[in-house]
C-alpha cells in the first residue's frame, strides 16, 4: 500500500476551484486499491514563519541533532510518503504564502535533504508529485509563472523524479465559460489518477 499525502492550499475553500480539480483527481485516486491518502489542509494548521525564537529554536534542535522533535513533523510526514499532491491556486504569478511556510517547516537538513560528499541530496521517497492548480489568466507556459518553475526546483532538491502540472488557465478572461474551462483539467487530473 502506498501512502499519498495530499496538501491543501486551497484559500477559499468550498468555494475553490483548485479544490474542485483536486477533487475530481482524488475520487477517482480513492477508488484505487494500492493508495491510501492521508490529507493535510495548509489552513488549518499552527504552522509558524522561520523567525524569531521559532527559528533560533529550529537552529538548536539541528545543532543537537534532534530530528525526532514534534517540530519537524511535516518534515517527516513528507519525507515518508510514497506520491505527494498540492493543490493551491495562482496567486502574484505563484501560489499561496501559505504553501511557502509549509515548504520552509518541511525542508530540514537530515530529513527532508542531506549531504554527501559536499553535494545536497534529497532524501525523499515520493517518486511522483502532482501540482493541481487554476488561473484567472492564461499563464500556460509563462515564464511570469513562478509556481510551477518553484516546486519544479523542489522536486529536484528533495529527489522526487517527477512532477505532473495540471491547471486550468483563463478562467477569468471571459472567453469561455468557467466550467467548460475548468471541465477540461478536470478530466486530464481523473485520468492522472489511473497512472498516478
Amino acid at each position: 500500500m502506498k501512502t499519498v499525502l495530499y496538501i491543501d492550499c486551497c484559500i477559499r475553500k468550498e468555494l475553490s476551484r483548485t479544490r474542485r480539480l483536486a477533487e475530481a483527481f482524488l475520487d477517482r485516486l480513492s477508488q484505487r486499491q494500492d493508495y491510501t491518502i492521508e490529507t493535510i489542509c495548509l489552513m488549518e494548521e499552527p504552522l509558524s514563519l522561520l523567525s524569531g525564537d521559532f527559528f533560533f529554536q529550529r537552529e538548536r534542535l539541528l545543532d543537537e541533532h534532534r530530528l525526532n522533535h514534534p517540530r519537524f513533523r511535516y518534515a517527516h510526514h513528507f519525507q515518508q510518503a510514497d506520491r505527494i499532491v498540492i493543490a493551491a491556486p495562482f496567486w502574484d504569478l505563484s501560489y499561496p504564502a501559505l504553501l511557502k511556510v509549509y515548504f520552509e517547516n518541511v525542508c530540514v537538513d537530515g530529513i527532508t535533504f542531506g549531504t554527501a560528499q559536499n553535494q545536497l541530496v534529497g532524501l525523499c521517497r515520493a517518486e511522483r508529485m502532482l501540482y493541481l492548480t487554476t488561473r484567472g489568466g492564461n499563464y500556460e507556459g509563462s515564464p511570469s509563472e513562478m509556481g510551477v518553475r518553484s516546486l519544479e526546483a523542489l522536486c529536484q532538491f528533495w529527489d522526487i523524479p517527477h512532477l505532473d502540472v495540471v491547471a486550468a488557465d483563463g478562467l477569468d478572461l471571459g472567453l469561455e465559460p468557467p466550467e467548460a474551462i475548468l471541465g477540461r483539467p478536470i478530466q486530464q487530473a481523473a485520468a492522472l489518477a489511473e497512472k498516478f
